[in-house]
């Protein structure tokens, strides 16, 4: 688990919400707790299932998993589906997890829409809302669209807000996650070491995580998307900006300083040599993201004006500007030509460092059919560091799944008495206390 869970778990603890693990002998009152945790855990990753299923699967007695049982299904975690059918003894009681007991709260804040999603404890999306957003809205403003968000998809769904169990919102730009501050989001106007987790916690009464936008994007891919269960992959976000969500060893990679990924700002030829700076654009991206290739194809476009020759389509996006080249257009070919050379050259560089096999492209210019295509022929040139590369299967919804991914994370804890830390252990009875 991510030292991010364990602060969360740390502070659920500190709250009042979960008994202090591992302080001090283990009294009775808390190994039931911990066993009825790991119950629980497997219960979810296995409904429906009997009893004798889980004394199996979690190694405990059956007297123990059976108060285990009478307890979480007096506190509404489990229901008792009747019984089975029967491969020759009596018939099973079956069980399943209820998935309904508690919900968790979904953002990905983009620079000109926030989306919400409600999904239950199974990750199941229930209702989904956007909004408007401009470049030069505030926290306070982006917290007042995400309660009104909050507050639509409760009401659509009858339930009061007081069932969602954890927020999880996406940014996009460097966010210090273990104390919830966006240090800078350069797409976002003064945004600058925005306490945005306590912001969240305050306005809407629960506990909070924040991740940037592009790590949550390859967190949703490794759960439901392109690199399903994938130990070391990168996904590539190619949009406004450009950034990367490092996933090895199972785990997305931050760094010292909380910048890894923030591949936007490299230098590969091609690109201009500039200088880091936190709130403007990076090379890599001044080139290669939507705005620099709409640029580039309005500077065609004064060229040819000027000179009286072709006419070009004005305003068009880069999606549609990389699909002209395709079809033929030679200034549009040029375009997506570089493009393609820059980027696959970008990955070259990222997999030198890395050494990883599968990349997955996504964001509004990433998904474009033409720039992976093109991307893809440049890297077969290789020998040697030729990865994977694949579209993302979730699209826009990448971040949202994500984000719903890491608010249930965020409500789980490990086994007690575990030695390892698995990435799906649940303590819901602890957590809801409502």
């Amino acid at each position: 688990m991510s030292s991010q869970i364990k602060k969360h778990t740390q502070r659920a603890a500190e709250r009042g919400l979960l008994p202090q693990v591992g302080v001090g002998p283990a009294r009775p009152a808390l190994l039931k707790e911990m066993n009825a945790r790991e119950v629980l855990r497997v219960l979810r990753q296995n409904t429906p299932c009997s009893r004798a299923d889980l004394v199996r699967l979690t190694g405990l007695t059956a007297p123990t998993v059976s108060a285990a049982i009478e307890r979480l299904i007096d506190e509404k975690l489990v229901e008792s589906l009747g019984f089975g059918s029967s491969n020759g003894g009596r018939r099973p009681n079956m069980l399943r997890f209820n998935a309904q007991y508690g919900y968790v709260l979904a953002v990905d804040l983009g620079g000109t829409v926030l989306r919400v999603a409600l999904a239950d404890m199974n990750g199941t999306i229930v209702g989904k809302w956007s909004a408007s957003s401009r470049s030069g809205s505030s926290p306070e403003q982006v917290i007042k669209l995400i309660r009104s968000g909050l507050e639509h998809l409760t009401r659509q769904a009858g339930l009061p807000m007081k069932a969602v169990n954890m927020v999880a919102a996406g940014i996009p730009g460097i966010t210090d996650v273990d104390a919830g501050t966006v240090i800078s989001a350069p797409n976002l106007m003064n945004w600058r070491n925005v306490p945005f987790r306590q912001l969240l916690e305050s306005a809407l009464g629960t506990m909070a995580v924040v991740e940037n936008d592009v790590n949550l994007a390859a967190m949703g891919e490794n759960w439901r998307g392109a690199a399903r269960d994938a130990s070391n992959f990168v996904f590539l976000a190619l949009g406004t900006g450009i950034g990367a969500g490092i996933y090895l060893n199972g785990q997305i990679v931050h760094g010292a300083d909380w910048t890894a990924g923030e591949v936007g700002y490299m230098h590969v030829p091609g690109t201009p040599d500039t200088a880091f700076a936190l709130d403007k654009e990076g090379s890599l991206e001044s080139v290669i993201g939507g705005r620099g290739i709409e640029q580039a194809w309005r500077n065609k476009l004064c060229k040819a004006a000027k000179a009286q020759q072709r006419k070009f389509p004005p305003n068009l996006t880069a999606m549609e500007i990389f699909e002209l080249g395709r079809e033929g257009n030679p200034d549009a070919a040029e375009i997506l030509q570089l493009a393609s050379h820059i980027l696959a050259d970008a990955i070259f560089n990222i997999s030198l460092i890395i050494d990883c096999s599968l990349f997955v492209l996504g964001g509004g210019v990433g998904m474009s059919t033409a720039l992976y295509d093109a991307t893809r022929r440049r890297l077969d040139r290789n020998e040697l560091l030729c990865p994977q590369l694949v579209l993302s299967t979730l699209g826009q919804d990448a971040q949202l799944v994500g984000a719903i991914r890491l608010a249930l994370e965020a409500i789980e804890l490990p086994a007690s008495g575990s030695s390892r830390e698995p990435a799906h252990s649940v303590d819901w009875a602890a957590r809801v206390q409502r």
